[in-house]
């Protein structure tokens, strides 16, 4: 019987990089949380990469070789992009990066995205009425027609972290064992760990062990 999984990680600061995480090793075992097509709906709509409507209808099919073939080209993509981060994080990017990206512009020019005039509403879902000024707002929307087109806002998100992010701030973490990635956007980019609940009190304890046998 398979252990049980953990909740992923939701740690990365950005949808692409929390993508790259849906694979981990945080405490020397290999956890995989796209396993088949359920596990991809599921993982999408607790990353608010889907709606939840759309989440349960394709999760409704999990099974189906369609939805596990997703699943299938989402770890391909994934690792795919792992290897562009990895090669080119804590470098500014620019042109000569264009050719790598060739593969994830292929996947895009597959979207099924397209704009809406909604009502505007507040954080509690109330209409929000400015005046007549505010109360009309783009939405976009994305027609869900096959298991494929969940790959698009994770290509969505890769396109985003390269074109409107610092690639400079790109980080693995530090821990000898951690194989997760993130953004760092803390106060002075000075972040060195997935999460202080993780690998950075792993390293204090080890500081202090180190520090106990040098006394």
């Amino acid at each position: 019987m398979a252990e049980p999984r953990p909740p992923p990680f939701f740690i990365g600061d950005h949808l692409a990089l929390d993508f790259l995480n849906s694979i981990a090793t945080p405490w020397g075992r290999e956890i995989e949380w796209l396993v088949n097509g359920g596990d991809l709906a599921a993982w999408l709509e607790r990353a608010h990469a889907v709606p939840a409507n759309v989440s349960a209808h394709f999760r409704a099919h999990t099974g189906s070789r369609a939805l596990d073939a997703a699943a299938s080209q989402a770890r391909e993509l994934r690792e795919w992009f792992r290897g562009f981060v990895r090669k080119q994080a804590g470098k500014p990017l620019g042109r000569r990066v264009l050719h790598d990206l060739a593969p994830l512009n292929q996947l895009l020019a597959r979207d099924e995205a397209y704009r809406q005039i909604v009502i505007s509403t507040t954080s509690d879902g109330e209409a929000d009425d400015g005046g007549g000024l505010q109360a009309l707002r783009w939405q976009v929307k994305r027609r869900w027609v096959s298991p494929k087109s969940l790959l698009l806002p994770i290509a969505e998100a890769m396109g985003d972290l390269v074109c409107q992010k610092d690639f400079t701030l790109v980080r693995e973490c530090e821990g000898p064992i951690c194989t997760l990635w993130f953004l760092d956007v803390s106060k002075g980019h000075a972040r060195r760990w997935c999460s202080m609940a993780v690998c950075g009190n792993r390293a204090k304890a080890a500081a202090h062990r180190a520090r106990v046998r040098a006394r």
